[in-house]
């Protein structure tokens, strides 16, 4: 059994105990996020009509932060003496998937 759910901007496919990497939450360690799912995959049976997806709740375990690659920009203009260095390193939130079940 798997769901399609949009966390953090992205839609993401989870199943149990799926350990996945979201945008940043502000939620503590050891608390449970809840999503409403926009698919959920059965064995055979799919379920997609918003009718029937509100009796299913995917519940997941925020297990902490993590940091994204580092990623270096660097901009430069040749014979003027410009040249500029940045970082970005992206924040994320370690979740486990604990559950997807009808309400």
């Amino acid at each position: 059994m798997y769901a399609i759910v949009r966390a953090g901007g992205r839609q993401e496919k989870v199943s149990v105990d799926d350990v996945l990497k979201i945008d940043k939450v502000t939620d503590e360690v050891g608390s449970t996020l809840k999503w409403e799912p926009i698919l959920v995959v059965d064995g055979d049976k799919v379920v997609t009509e918003g009718s029937e997806l509100g009796g299913y709740q995917v519940s997941a375990e925020v297990l902490g932060e993590v940091k994204g690659p580092k990623i270096n920009i660097i901009k430069y203009k040749n014979k003027t003496g410009y040249k500029k260095r940045l970082g970005h390193r992206q924040k994320y939130t370690r979740v486990r998937v604990t559950g997807i079940n009808a309400k």
